[in-house]
């Protein structure tokens, strides 16, 4: 039996949510991708050129410091990844988890929550972000409300 991962970054709790749910019905293992300097309300005003969320975001090499660490990821053969969608993509803090492990063998699986963009060309970024020696499912954005029942279906479509 592969052993399995759900990571995730959550700021409004709608990710982490979904993660939760998708870890329990997948007995999967529980990772929050948190920074080290949590986002305030202004950092994530993306009117503002010059809020933190917009500025990182505008710099495709940005690595914001995150605090904690997967202690084995050579153990896992499939990792969930979590995120919001972010100017299009998935937030630079998840670039930086995306970034700090060797994901070679394994199956990444990018799912993301929000309330009208699509995961668009996430998973060709995250492709490019691990290398060619992960394989990255092509993912899938999930509302708020999503059911156990839709998840399974989903689930049951991947494979090693």
């Amino acid at each position: 039996m592969s052993k399995v991962l759900v990571a995730y970054f959550s700021v409004s709790g709608v990710t982490a949510k979904v993660a939760k749910e998708l870890a329990d019905m997948e007995k999967a293992d529980l990772f929050e991708i948190r920074p080290e300097a949590a986002y305030t309300k202004e950092d994530l005003d993306w009117t503002n050129k010059q809020s933190r969320s917009t500025l990182e975001m505008s710099n495709p090499d940005c690595r914001p410091a995150v605090s904690g660490c997967v202690e084995n990821m050579a153990a896992y053969d499939m990792v969930f990844v979590g995120f919001p969608i972010w100017w299009g993509r998935e937030p630079s803090v998840v670039d930086t988890f995306l970034t700090a492990y060797d994901f070679g063998g394994k199956k990444i699986v990018p799912f993301c929550t929000s309330g009208g963009s699509d995961i668009g060309k996430t998973a060709e970024r995250i492709q490019s972000l691990v290398g060619d020696k992960a394989c990255v499912d092509a993912g899938k954005r999930l509302g708020g409300q999503v059911s156990e029942a839709d998840l399974k279906i989903w689930t049951e479509g991947l494979s090693l």
